[in-house]
């Protein structure tokens, strides 16, 4: 199995950012109140990022200082989630990163809000797709020809 591709990771925050940079415009356009991003968005995608960094120490001292080996169900479901975080973090930072620059210099008073929540949401997303690619090296056995465990 291969990494994941830088360029697939690039594509996916491409069309989060395309995305959440469009629902700003789209509310307006329906007369509808955005969405207003919480706390509790960018403190999620934080726990996120906490539990699979976890996820990656405990596997690279497993894999790489124990010199342990994984149970191929667990190299499996490793790598999985691995992938999965790393595409869909790339995703959700790129969404949440369109939908603060679309409130740059927007006159509404929650404007400030949701720009400055939508940052944080966006960088705690790229932490945790950063951290599910350090999960994925962490699966690669040292001497193993494909990387997979």
């Amino acid at each position: 199995m291969e990494p994941t591709p830088p360029l697939s990771l690039l594509g996916w925050a491409v069309v989060g950012l395309v995305v959440g940079w469009a629902v700003r415009p789209l509310c307006e356009r329906l007369d509808v109140v955005p969405p207003l991003v919480t706390p509790a968005q960018p403190l999620a995608l934080v726990l996120l990022a906490a539990m699979i960094g976890y996820v990656a120490w405990a596997t690279h001292r497993a894999v790489h200082v124990r010199r342990e080996r994984l149970q191929s169900h667990q190299a499996v479901n490793r790598l999985v989630l691995a992938r999965a975080c790393a595409l869909a973090g790339s995703l959700v930072a790129g969404a949440y990163l369109g939908y603060a620059l679309s409130w740059i210099g927007h006159p509404a008073e929650q404007a400030d809000v949701r720009m400055i929540r939508s940052f944080l949401a966006a960088g705690a997303a790229a932490v945790a797709a950063g951290l599910a690619l350090l999960l994925e090296r962490a699966c690669r056995t040292p001497g193993s020809e494909d990387g997979a465990g």
